[in-house]
C-alpha cells in the first residue's frame, strides 16, 4: 500500500474512530453489503477483528488494508 493511497483512505474515513463497530464497517463499506456478509468477514477474519464477548473490535487501518488488497 503506497503512502498516497493510504493518506486518501485515512483522510476519507476521518470521520471514523481507530476502532469502529460492524454498523460503522457496513458504512464504511457503502452499505450494500448485506449484514449477513459483514459478519462472515469478521468470522473468517477477511478483516481483522478481536471479539470481545458478543462485541468485534475492528481496527480502522484492518478496513483500510481490506479494501487496498481487493
Amino acid at each position: 500500500m503506497n503512502n498516497i493511497t493510504t493518506d486518501y483512505t485515512m483522510e476519507m474515513f476521518k470521520e471514523y474512530g481507530d476502532v469502529v463497530t460492524p454498523k460503522q464497517l457496513k458504512q464504511m463499506l457503502g452499505n450494500k453489503v448485506g449484514t449477513n456478509k459483514i459478519y462472515k468477514l469478521l468470522r473468517n477474519k477477511e478483516i481483522y477483528n478481536k471479539k470481545i464477548g458478543s462485541n468485534y473490535i475492528i481496527p480502522k487501518i484492518s478496513v483500510i488494508e481490506y479494501l487496498m488488497k481487493n
